[in-house]
């Protein structure tokens, strides 16, 4: 899967809150009768487009195999799918009145704002007249798809975080459980010249190394984002003080410019140079989608690695096993042409397990459904099914939907990078001071 940097996301974001004034006045899903006898004969022929940010060669064949088993069970119904279109564009169409029929994000940042604004259609009503029961999606996949009651997206595929671990570098030591272990792993691997200057790091705890968002990190000690009212819970939530303490001591142990120059000098996370293929470190915290890129290295693919859960805070024992969660929403956008063919695309998308299996099989995400993950035609090793395990997990959590998602995550990443730093005095005033950023800017929002 890929992703859209916060920067982009976030002027997607602040473009949705001028649609509702824009957006062209149209037919809407619930607002015409579903056709009743065969879907197939009863739907009237029809044209629809479906936006995507896919773009390689293998992840449009996939998109076009499984739109085909679509057009095979609608033949009256003709999808003309583009490829390559990031969320900004999705915005601007609904804004000026020409949305596609469906569209497809690869971030979840934006979806509250979606569903508020009404920038995407309220799928509940067809969801209901449907009969399509949503617990085949378990509830962490549930809840980044819909705000305030409206679910205005679904899950098409998603991402799931653990560790990968280099078994060479390893030397026989087992994926640590709790961050104790990670600790004392990270340590004992971590190889440095005689000038003091890290050759080899057991994991790199800096909050700007590729993965290592407070969103994944969060996950590990089941910190929490947002009180019940939507204001900040960061600066009240201990849970987010363990982490960083864990975090900030690490740091320290390596000593915070060696581990910059060290970080710093590091290959592309998307490129053939990644220090995890290149024997540079020895755990890391990733997506599932990292085994594809390993599978197709021709030198990474000979590493012998394995994946793991994330190691959990050593005082939640009951985490272990659960990680970071989110991925792929698909919907319909207001002033959708041909909103009733559009919701059966979406559904065939979301729910027919061939189709979720076939995506999955080709752009190496997590498939969303329960039938879909326990499908015999799913391509599974041990090192991709930690991943579904991860996803499945009960205790899975998520970056929960907010008007400010970005806005918010940026907030909090700045505080933790002058934290790390050694930039921060006062631990517990820091964090209010988040709080307060966060909940003026929710205030500003309409709450």
């Amino acid at each position: 899967m890929r992703f859209v940097p916060l920067a982009v996301a976030g002027l997607a974001a602040l473009a949705l809150t001028a649609c509702t004034a824009n957006r062209e006045a149209g037919p809407s899903l619930g607002s015409q009768p579903r056709p009743s006898g065969s879907a197939s004969q009863a739907l009237p022929a029809a044209t629809i487009e479906l936006w995507h940010g896919f773009s390689t060669d293998a992840e449009v064949k996939a998109f076009e195999t499984a739109i085909a088993a679509f057009s095979k069970k609608y033949p009256q119904i003709t999808v003309k799918a583009r490829k390559g279109v990031q969320d900004d564009q999705i915005t601007q169409s609904i804004r000026g009145g020409n949305p596609p029929d469906v569209a497809v994000s690869f971030t979840t940042d934006n979806v509250a704002q979606w569903c508020r604004s009404g920038a995407f259609q309220d799928l509940t009503p067809v969801i209901k007249q449907d009969g399509i029961d949503l617990s085949v999606l378990p509830a962490v996949a549930r809840s980044y798809t819909a705000f305030e009651g409206r679910q205005c997206t679904l899950p098409l595929l998603a991402d799931a975080y653990g560790i990968y671990y280099n078994k060479a570098l390893m030397k026989g030591e087992q994926p640590p459980k709790t961050l104790s272990e990670l600790t004392a792993l990270a340590k004992k691997l971590t190889v440095r010249d005689a000038n003091g200057d890290i050759k080899v790091a057991g994991f790199v705890p800096a909050s700007q190394y590729y993965e290592n968002s407070a969103a994944h990190l969060g996950s590990m000690v089941g910190a929490k984002w947002y009180n019940d009212d939507g204001t900040s819970a960061i600066g009240t939530d201990p849970a987010w003080k363990t982490l960083l303490r864990w975090q900030k001591e690490l740091v320290d142990w390596y000593g915070y410019d060696k581990l910059e120059k060290f970080r710093k000098s590091l290959g592309d996370e998307w490129s053939a140079e990644h220090p995890f293929f290149k024997g540079k470190v020895a755990m890391i915290i990733d997506g599932e989608w990292r085994n594809a890129m390993i599978a197709n290295d021709p030198e990474a693919k000979k590493m012998d690695y394995g994946t793991a859960p994330l190691p959990v805070a050593d005082d939640r024992p009951d985490l272990y096993g659960s990680g970071f969660t989110a991925g792929t929403v698909i919907g319909v956008p207001k002033g959708a042409k041909n909103p009733q063919q559009a919701w059966e695309l979406v559904k065939h998308l979301t729910t027919d397990t061939d189709s979720l299996v076939t995506l999955s099989n080709a752009l190496r995400n997590v498939p969303t459904t329960k039938a879909a993950m326990e499908s015999p035609a799913l391509s599974k090793d041990d090192n991709f099914a930690t991943f579904l395990d991860i996803f499945a997990h009960p205790k899975t959590s998520t970056l929960p939907p907010s008007v400010n998602s970005v806005f918010n995550q940026e907030a909090f990443s700045t505080f933790i990078g002058k934290w790390e730093k050694g930039g921060v005095p006062d631990l517990d005033a820091g964090l209010k001071g988040v709080d307060k950023q966060i909940d003026d800017k929710l205030k500003l929002s309409g709450g």
